[in-house]
């Protein structure tokens, strides 16, 4: 059951960093689906051999599935805290959770 976890973990992160609808191959057509399955499939384990090959493509699988959510968190903040220009010091202090201190109207204090 963890290689199927595993493998569907993959494919999905594989399927979120390709290109978007209409510009590029299917998810299903692409050279990266078939080849995470045809590295599954050809390293699965029978009741008759202990395959050592196994143990390593589920290290490097975890390893590669770790990195491509990484990748895609890293560009999700990346966009969040940087896709903007300038900023007003109202904006930048809301971003990082503070508020500016109300001023009182009145002589000296213009809007």
């Amino acid at each position: 059951m963890a290689a199927l976890r595993l493998a569907r973990g993959l494919l999905k992160e594989v399927r979120r960093q390709g290109p978007g609808p209409g510009q590029g191959p299917r998810y299903r057509e692409s050279a990266a689906y078939t080849y995470i399955l045809q590295q599954f499939r050809k390293n699965q384990v029978t009741s008759e051999k202990l395959c050592r090959a196994q143990h390593e493509l589920y290290h490097q699988a975890s390893t590669y599935m770790c990195l491509l959510q990484s990748v895609r968190q890293h560009l999700a903040l990346h966009q969040e805290y940087h896709s903007k220009g300038e900023r007003s010091p109202h904006e930048v202090a809301q971003l990082v959770g503070l508020k500016l201190p109300q001023q009182p109207g009145g002589k000296g204090w213009e809007k």
